[in-house]
């Protein structure tokens, strides 16, 4: 498969590592960390938490609509400011999962 033929479709997959940061709430930022995830758990997307941020994958829009959800629901709780990371990486030659990627690295570790 050509990568621009891939192009051609409507949605495009993407696998995104993202870390929200609320500035002047204070140091301790699990509670808004939990509401993230809430959003993530209620979205259907697979997501999967780890110690400096969470990993999401699915189609583009309804990833960054569900960080766009995170801001607004963290504004909602009262942060005045939000800085967030984002990685993302897509692939057009195949499909790919964060599964996929972690299953070929163990492969390659025996």
């Amino acid at each position: 498969m050509r990568a621009t033929a891939s192009l051609e479709r409507a949605e495009l997959h993407v696998i995104v590592d993202f870390t929200v940061v609320p500035v002047g709430v204070g140091i301790s930022l699990s509670e808004y960390v939990a509401a993230c995830e809430r959003i993530l758990q209620n979205s259907g997307l697979t997501y999967e938490l780890h110690a400096n941020g969470t990993n999401v994958e699915g189609e583009w829009e309804d990833v960054f609509a569900a960080i766009r959800r995170c801001h607004e629901t963290l504004h909602t709780m009262g942060v005045p400011r939000i800085h967030t990371d984002i990685k993302l990486g897509t692939r057009v030659d195949r499909p790919q999962s964060m599964a996929d990627k972690l299953a070929s690295v163990r492969a390659k570790q025996k």
